[in-house]
């Protein structure tokens, strides 16, 4: 309650409010509950308050009493002097009237009252915005209503300036209305207006104005707008579906197809039911049939194969504008121990025969020398055993022409006319050097005739044919040699574009402690540079040092010339292209897919074949298996000795690689070799710690070398002793039947004579009868004289007992042999 002053009046002993007027005090709310409505059906109940006021107001006596309801004040209007009755008289009067004011109910002094205020007035009414005096205040009533001023009762219709004061009534109410809109604040939410504060009223849950749409609402608007722009955009005009190009590999996914089809997935899936296939969404559909899915869409299909990676990795072929000279690529073929390497070692006045196991080469080198006049050769160095023939063949495909390299003292041998068969299928000129001319016996008339047998025709025999007398120890006519090479390269007039990424072929690899993969590759075309991104094979990498064949490192490296890489991923196989490629990502996807072909062909190679095969397999009786794990230093002699064991396989034994690699013998190939109970072959390297000490406990055996027949020689003999020995049967002697004795116990003895040879007590006895066999086996009992007897000599009589057999007669003949075991080899 409000502060007030009081006044103490003595006579009465009371205390009254010294200003008269109304007092309020807020009472406590009522609380209640309305419900809500909300988009979409959704309602909901709350709870709401209604505030209440408690007003006071004070009687005559100074008494405050209580009002129900709040009398709201409104303006009233100043009435002129001719009003001044009638505003008498409305204070008068202690009720208001029950309803509006009409002409009607109006007593004879107000209609008097009225007319003469109408024909007296001197000043027009004042404005409504004006409100009535402070002092008039309405008499309080226990229910007090709305006071409206006395014009709201000046309603006389045959009168005309009331009915436009009425006029301006209406009027002022319109435009009370309006500022009271303005005033009121905009809607609250999220429209756009302020948040609502404070508890929900009835007022304002009933209110049309503060319901907005949820957020939810309008989310799922806009999600139906996007789905029937979406419908829209798929179908033209027409009403048709778009034709599309349908990128189709080999083989695809059921759902991959639908996905770019745009289609649904149980659509695609009805289409290849009524085909006949019936697959999933998860399955494998070949490329015919994806193509036929497409066409039954209406779509267009394009297919595209796997090895489509592989496409664009090759230059292609130079511009004539574009070619330079560059050097001769020359492969050294011929028989072992002709001199080959000796020659080159010449040549490039090294000595890489002293390095060489067993005076032979067992692997494929690549050389390059400077002539006196300023020219550059490269030489490849291939093995002249017969184990590699790979090399040879190789090294002829990548030449561009071949020196056969003869003994003056043996001549033509069998890997000499092999290497003369290579060179002529690679089409490369020959040039042949009869070597070895510093000895006593040398003889090249010999060779040049044994030469006409393989149609070559020498220059000294009316030929074509180049040769060249020399000897690699005396170091004669090599310039000779030198320039016979030149002069041919000058024939062929050899070219190629240093100013392209690199192409060539990898001569040869290995693995290096330290250094990782290290291959040989020989340029063709193009420059090599370190930090290119190179694929060789099924292996890539980034070049990180390019060698030289005496170890120096290169910037780069033109055509012709064979250099050393160090960074690919692994070592690549002998004789696989390698290129340079632009990125990582191309790397990457060239050499997983050729290593994902060559997984399938080693499964198709590997395969038991069908049933049928394996049932005649089984019926024939299969050959024994020797298996062996190959580990070389390089990929040309490990290939070299898998082909050479391969040879030696029988109708019987047969030798099975299980792996063949590059570098020392590690865990792995012990644990490959314990699972399969194989050999391990070490040629050139050696095993770590570890595999030596797992294959001790495990009892894998390891064999080591460095000299190819000698590997082959050691699997020959093991193989050997797999063979199933032969059987020969050594006739001991015979014996005629003269009499038959039966005795308790023992069963029927035949009384015998030995006539020729002897009978021995326990060998493998045959009864003949008319010279036809009744009986075969062993001889069980042999008496002489009732005396057990270890053997019988010819013209001795004796007893002879049969094995499980009594039906003997006089005048059979007993033939006495053995059988000994011959072992047999390869």
């Amino acid at each position: 309650m409000s502060e007030n002053k009081k006044d103490t009046n003595a006579d009465e002993g009371k205390t009254n409010l010294s200003r008269p007027g109304r007092l309020e005090m807020k009472k406590i709310v009522d609380a209640g509950r309305v419900r809500q409505s909300f988009p979409h059906g959704r309602s909901r109940s709350v709870a709401v308050e209604v505030k209440r006021k408690r007003t006071y107001t004070q009687d005559e006596r100074g008494k405050m009493q209580v009002v129900e309801a709040v009398v709201e004040e409104k303006p009233v209007e100043t009435l002129p002097e001719p009003f001044s009755d009638l505003d008498s008289s409305l204070k008068a009067e202690e009720k208001p009237a029950p309803q509006p004011s009409t002409p009607g109910n109006l007593t004879k002094q107000e209609r008097d009252a009225r007319a003469r205020a109408v024909r007296d007035a001197v000043a027009p009414p004042p404005p409504p915005s004006q409100p009535y005096p402070e002092t008039v205040e309405p008499p309080p009533e226990k229910k007090p209503a709305k006071k409206k001023p006395p014009a709201a009762k000046i309603q006389d219709a045959e009168i005309e300036p009331i009915e436009d004061h009425a006029s301006s009534k209406e009027e002022r109410r319109s435009s009370k209305k309006a500022k009271t809109e303005a005033r009121k604040p905009a809607p609250r939410g999220r429209s756009g207006g302020r948040r609502r504060s404070g508890k929900l009223t009835i007022t304002q849950a009933l209110d049309e104005r503060e319901r907005v749409r949820s957020l939810a609402a309008v989310r799922r608007a806009r999600e139906r707008e996007k789905t029937k722009q979406k419908a829209a955009d798929s179908a033209n005009e027409t009403g048709q579906k778009k034709t599309r190009e349908i990128i189709i590999p080999e083989t695809i996914l059921v759902g991959d197809l639908a996905n770019r089809m745009a289609a649904r997935t149980s659509e695609v899936v009805k289409v290849l039911m009524k085909m006949g296939v019936m697959v999933t969404v998860n399955q494998m559909i070949d490329g015919d049939t994806a193509e036929l899915v497409v066409v039954e869409f209406g779509h267009v299909a394009r297919r595209v194969s796997e090895a489509d990676v592989e496409v664009g990795l090759s230059g292609g072929q130079d511009e004539a504008a574009t070619l330079l000279p560059r050097s001769p690529v020359v492969t050294v073929m011929g028989h072992v121990d002709h001199g080959k390497t000796s020659l080159l070692d010449a040549l490039r006045e090294t000595d890489v025969v002293e390095g060489e196991a067993g005076g032979i080469t067992q692997h494929i080198g690549a050389y390059q020398i400077k002539t006196p006049s300023g020219s550059h050769i490269t030489f490849l160095d291939t093995p002249g055993h017969e184990a590699f023939s790979a090399m040879r063949a190789r090294g002829a495909n990548i030449t561009d022409l071949v020196i056969l390299v003869v003994a003056a003292d043996d001549g033509i041998k069998a890997q000499t006319v092999e290497a003369i068969n290579h060179a002529k299928a690679a089409s490369v000129p020959i040039i042949v050097a009869i070597n070895k001319m510093d000895l006593p016996s040398a003889d090249p008339d010999r060779v040049r005739n044994e030469l006409l047998q393989q149609d070559l025709v020498v220059e000294e025999m009316g030929g074509e044919v180049l040769s060249v007398l020399v000897s690699a120890k005396k170091k004669t006519n090599l310039d000779k040699l030198v320039e016979l090479i030149l002069l041919q390269a000058e024939l062929l007039e050899l070219k190629a574009n240093p100013n392209r990424r690199a192409e060539g072929v990898v001569v040869e690899a290995k693995m290096e402690k330290g250094r990782g993969s290290v291959a040989t590759v020989l340029v063709q075309h193009g420059s090599l540079i370190v930090g290119d991104i190179v694929i060789a094979g099924s292996q890539w990498g980034r070049v990180r040092a390019l060698l030289d064949d005496r170890g120096r490192r290169l910037e780069s490296a033109g055509p012709s010339m064979p250099v050393e890489i160090l960074g690919l991923t692994g070592a690549p196989s002998a004789g696989d292209p390698f290129v340079v490629v632009e990125n990582e990502a191309r790397a990457r996807e060239v050499t997983s897919y050729r290593n994902r072909e060559r997984r399938a062909a080693t499964v198709a190679t590997m395969s038991r074949g069908s049933v049928e095969q394996m049932l005649n397999a089984v019926t024939a009786g299969s050959a024994r298996e020797f298996p062996v794990v190959i580990k070389a230093d390089v990929h040309g002699s490990a290939e070299a000795i898998q082909h050479s064991l391969e040879k030696l396989e029988t109708e019987e034994v047969k030798v099975r690689v299980l792996h063949a690699g590059v570098g020392g013998i590690n865990e792995s190939d012990v644990t490959l070799a314990q699972a399969s109970d194989a050999l391990i072959i070490g040629f050139n390297v050696r095993a770590s710690p570890q595999a030596r000490e797992l294959a001790r406990q495990a009892g894998v055996e390891i064999l080591y070398n460095a000299i190819i027949y000698h590997v082959v020689d050691d699997v020959k003999a093991a193989l050997s002793g797999m063979l199933s020995p032969d059987i020969e049967e050594v006739l001991l002697g015979m014996a005629e039947i003269r009499q038959i004795f039966n005795i308790r116990k023992i069963g029927r003895i035949a009384g015998c004579r030995v006539a020729e040879g002897l009978v021995r007590r326990g060998a493998r006895a045959r009864l003949l009868r008319d010279q036809m066999v009744v009986y075969d086996g062993l001889l069980s009992s042999l008496r002489r004289e009732k005396e057990e007897a270890r053997e019988v000599k010819e013209g001795y009589e004796c007893g002879i007992g049969l094995e499980n057999y009594n039906d003997v007669q006089a005048g059979d003949v007993i033939e006495c042999y053995e059988r000994k075991e011959i072992a047999r080899a390869l």
